[in-house]
């Protein structure tokens, strides 16, 4: 087993995790999935790139049903990806990003077939990668049959994106963004307080690949924005009131923390050198009817990813008249 201090790399943490188990798949096939989840208060910007390691702490809830689903299996073809129907050519991002990170694992030369299913945009904001990880991470766990805690099942999810790491679990979820060089204390668990009506549904206003990927825009952020060095502090403030908001269930002021904080990182993205301008013009407009529907009455908030669509914060009582405003959105369950 690795000590903490020689770990430095993505596989010295899959080495540390997996010391004393078998890296021969037991099962021929195996199937998982994963929700997606969505931050209301962001992950932006990392202290160590190679091991995925946040500046912050975040704060997440899952898509209930939206997010991915992975068919894993091993044979002696090659490497294959196929995602929503289509096999990948050996050059296609999201090919090699999942050959990458399976590679951290592989130990003979069998190869890896993958199936990916998501039932949400990819690579537009709706954090596929979060769930995709974190279903193949549960594809792995049980292809070797390891019976992983959930904190290790995590960790893992992180290295392969970092918000994949909140998507192992459902519900509401809080990412330690950890102190420790190794990352063996940067891990999501479920928040203590966990609130049913709570939902999240999606605007879509664009399926397309974002022209910047959020890695390369969060280090863009990171090394030339002026506002980010205010990034830090503000989430966590925001941390703590949320948290303070949930256990209270004060809706009201989860939603105005939720909005605020999703700002706050587009207003830090956008002082980016050049500069990191997500939104679209239909984006600005949607945000200017949530502002409208809440002067009208109605108890409605959004916050926004790396990417142009907008996801609506409200209680499930309150889904049908949120439905009477925005007739174009997709609901979750949870």
């Amino acid at each position: 087993m690795n000590k903490p201090e020689d770990i430095k790399t993505k596989r010295d943490v899959v080495d540390h995790l997996l010391s004393h188990r078998s890296r021969h798949p037991v099962r021929e096939n195996v199937n998982a999935s994963a929700p997606a989840n969505i931050a209301l208060c962001k992950y932006w910007g990392k202290r160590n790139t190679e091991l995925n390691l946040p500046v912050t702490d975040s704060l997440s809830l899952a898509l209930g049903h939206l997010g991915s689903n992975i068919s894993l299996s091993m044979g002696h073809k090659n490497d294959s990806v196929v995602l929503n129907d289509r096999e990948l050519k050996p050059t296609d991002p999201f090919r090699v990003r999942t050959l990458d990170f399976l590679n951290l694992f592989r130990e003979n030369q069998d190869e890896f077939h993958v199936v990916a299913q998501n039932t949400i945009p990819t690579a537009a904001g709706f954090a596929s990668s979060a769930s995709g990880f974190a279903a193949l991470v549960f594809a792995l766990d049980q292809l070797y049959q390891w019976d992983l805690d959930q904190r290790s099942l995590s960790i893992l999810a992180r290295l392969g994106s970092g918000s994949a790491c909140r998507s192992v679990f459902e519900g509401l979820v809080i990412w330690h963004a950890g102190t420790s060089d190794d990352g063996m204390d940067s891990y999501a668990e479920p928040l203590g307080q966990q609130w049913p009506e709570l939902r999240i549904g999606l605007i879509i206003l664009s399926e397309e690949q974002k022209y910047i990927g959020s890695r390369a825009a969060m280090l863009r952020t990171v090394e030339t924005s002026p506002l980010y060095q205010a990034w830090p502090d503000t989430v966590e403030r925001d941390i703590n009131e949320i948290q303070d908001a949930i256990a209270d269930t004060n809706f009201s002021k989860v939603g105005r923390i939720a909005e605020r904080n999703a700002l706050t990182m587009h207003a830090t993205m956008m002082a980016s050198d050049p500069p990191i301008m997500y939104w679209l013009p239909d984006s600005l407009r949607t945000i200017k009817r949530v502002w409208n529907a809440r002067d009208e009455g109605l108890d409605v908030f959004f916050t926004m990813d790396a990417g142009p669509n907008v996801k609506l914060l409200y209680e499930a009582h309150e889904q049908k008249h949120v439905l009477e405003y925005f007739p174009e959105l997709v609901t979750t369950d949870g």
